[in-house]
């Protein structure tokens, strides 16, 4: 703690520098654009000139602070040191000239805030000697603290603020995302690294889907099927029902505790009666037809009964205040049983303290939701299963997740297998639009926010988590931009997207960007091609190990992109990763020249994007090529990536 002393000493000192830096000139113009942050701020009063933080400013926290807005100081000031020069320090009571207040303060003005999102709101003032950050709750706090970070960031010295006050909240209280962990394994830093990004894009719900299996049986045989769930209990009752590459206690406390300190709260969604065949896997005699199938046979007390244990193992490890109980896709011929099955569950899952998330199905289960649990919030995700008109006018309250609008099958030829469209959404879309005649009013009352979702359907395809996040990457922004603040980033996509640029992905989330494939002779090496569709598909993308940028040659079949590995090696492998415009017919070849070329390998007939796996005889060479024949659709070819392998 400063003496009185100190604190005068120190006044002299840095208040003329502040003064100087930050005081408007006679002929100075007013700040009335607002910071370029994403997403963008809902209100802004712009002063003139800026504030220019120093070595000598603190975050500061009231004395009476709770100790998680001690925790957010302490956390911004070690984001700010990963992110820019500044090594600030932090402080509790008073502020002084150059400092950052932060306090929990819900009376403060939020503008057009709606009550009931008051705690997520915040008011950043910057003066000509002061920071205050005001939030509605701690995650208001949170929030406006990814708004400083932003704003300097987008500086030109990447340590000043605009002079002015924002004042934010956003339009929706659900601001989501679904993953898809059931089919595919994302390990926990992929999980860590998006809480962090979500939080810094003020998007405040991850729902993760721990259980599923593929689609369809292999031959029929259930018992082929790949199917995971991915929690790993201790309890010797589920040995073997949590899958090996699973997640134990530590790591879902590790995920919780990144959440909390990004202002994320966690859906875990435990999925029965279909989508079961990891709990059938474990009970066959829990199975329809016998246990040759993915769902559970409700005519059997015991099923239930199972389920139930299910849910009070592992309803202790969640901390958000809902569970999602599945309940989609069942067959429509066993409704009688479903609804009772639903309408047991339901109240069993509050039993357990937690409120009730589920897939809307009702509509082509029975017909409508008469007679179903009303104490549940409904993912609107298939409108002939349970449209959101259909089950707001049932009385529930929806999240939108619109499978023709919002969902990503990684790789797939349906559901948008190559990522949503950032300029669509940014452009088209807002949280009250489903399509097909379903729009609800804007902000409708019973219309809580969005979650678009990533369902790994191919489970036998071969493709990353770092892949998924090149198509997820996409629209990430956009999405974010839209259940926040709507249109209010205006509508000029470019400029959109150069505040995206500027911003980044925030702390902790260097585990998205670019990174060498272990064993990648290619990686970052030069690289030149045939052709280049347009400057922003250059031939550099293909190897530069980010998942989500690409090269893309002209459209016509004989286009080549070729490595310069930098000295002879010795190779016998390569891995293409194609964008939707893939390479049906292509040869792999090498030159110890670059003049002279040799096929090693030929691929013939290829059908689909993703990745693609080459092998050949181990071979001498400096320089490798991709030597396109015949194109698979009417674009050219496009390459998430190109490596090379010893």
């Amino acid at each position: 703690m400063r003496s009185a002393t100190g604190l005068v000493v120190l006044a002299l000192l840095v208040t003329p520098l502040l003064v100087l830096r930050s005081a408007p000139s006679a002929s100075a113009a007013t700040n009335s654009a607002p910071p370029g942050v994403v997403p963008a701020i809902q209100e802004w009063n712009g002063g003139t000139g800026r504030l220019v933080l120093t070595s000598s400013s603190r975050i500061v926290v009231p004395a009476d602070a709770p100790a998680g807005v001690s925790r957010l100081a302490t956390q911004v000031a070690a984001e700010l040191s990963e992110l820019t020069s500044l090594r600030l320090s932090t402080s509790t009571g008073r502020p002084a000239v150059g400092d950052i207040a932060l306090r929990v303060n819900p009376s403060a003005d939020f503008g057009g805030a709606k009550p009931a999102l008051r705690p997520e709101s915040y008011r950043l003032s910057v003066t000509e000697g002061l920071v205050h950050i005001d939030g509605g709750g701690e995650k208001g706090l949170y929030y406006g603290t990814r708004t400083l970070l932003q704003a300097v960031l987008g500086s030109p010295d990447r340590a000043s603020l605009p002079i002015g006050t924002a004042v934010d909240y956003p339009n929706y209280a659900v601001r989501g995302f679904m993953l898809d962990v059931g089919r595919r394994y994302f390990t926990p830093e992929f999980i860590k690294s998006y809480l962090h990004w979500m939080g810094w894009l003020k998007l405040n719900t991850l729902q993760l889907h721990l259980n599923d299996n593929e689609l369809s049986a292999p031959n029929g045989d259930w018992s082929q099927a790949i199917s995971a769930f991915r929690l790993k209990s201790t309890d010797p009752k589920f040995a073997g029902l949590g899958a090996e590459d699973g997640y134990t206690r530590e790591d879902w406390n590790s995920f919780e505790d990144t959440a909390a300190a990004h202002g994320v709260t966690i859906i875990p969604e435990i999925d029965s009666p279909a989508h079961s065949r990891a709990f059938i896997k474990l009970k066959p005699e829990l199975g329809l037809n016998n246990g040759n199938s993915d769902h559970l046979d409700l005519s059997k007390p015991e099923t239930t009964s199972f389920m139930k244990s299910v849910f009070a193992e592992f309803v202790p490890w969640f901390r958000g205040p809902a569970v999602h109980i599945g309940i989609d896709e069942y067959p429509t011929e066993l409704a009688d049983q479903f609804k009772a099955y639903v309408n047991t569950m339901a109240p069993y899952v509050r039993s357990l303290g937690k409120q009730v998330h589920a897939w809307g199905s009702f509509s082509a289960m029975s017909g409508s939701g008469a007679g179903y649990d009303k104490g549940m919030v409904i993912n609107s995700w298939n409108n002939h299963w349970y449209s959101p008109r259909a089950a707001t006018a049932d009385g529930y309250k929806v999240i939108n997740s619109n499978d023709n609008l919002l969902y990503v099958v990684p790789f797939a030829s349906y559901y948008h297998g190559q990522g949503l469209n950032g300029e669509d959404i940014f452009k088209s879309w807002e949280p009250h639009i489903f399509g097909g005649g379903q729009e609800l009013a804007v902000q409708d009352p019973q219309l809580l926010g969005a979650m678009p979702a990533v369902w790994n359907d191919l489970v036998r395809a071969n493709y990353t988590e770092l892949q998924v996040h090149g198509l997820v990457n996409k629209s990430f922004d956009a999405l974010a931009q839209k259940m926040w603040s709507g249109g209010a980033a205006g509508t000029d996509y470019a400029a959109f997207q150069n505040r995206v640029a500027s911003v980044g992905k925030g702390p902790g989330t260097s585990y998205l960007g670019p990174r060498q494939t272990p064993g990648d002779l290619a990686y970052r090496r030069p690289v030149v091609a045939s052709s280049t569709e347009t400057q922003a598909f250059p031939a550099s993308h293909a190897v530069d190990g980010d998942a989500s940028t690409r090269w893309s040659s002209r459209y016509t079949d004989n286009q080549w992109l070729s490595v310069d590995l930098g000295s002879a090696q010795r190779v016998s492998s390569a891995r293409l990763t194609w964008e939707v415009a893939y390479g049906k017919d292509y040869d792999i070849q090498v030159s110890e020249d670059g003049a002279n070329w040799q096929a090693v390998a030929e691929r013939r007939g290829r059908t689909t994007a993703g990745t693609d796996t080459v092998t050949f005889s181990a071979t001498t060479a400096r320089y490798v090529r991709m030597q396109g024949i015949t194109r698979g659709t009417i674009y050219g070819y496009s390459l998430y990536s190109f490596e090379v392998f010893a």
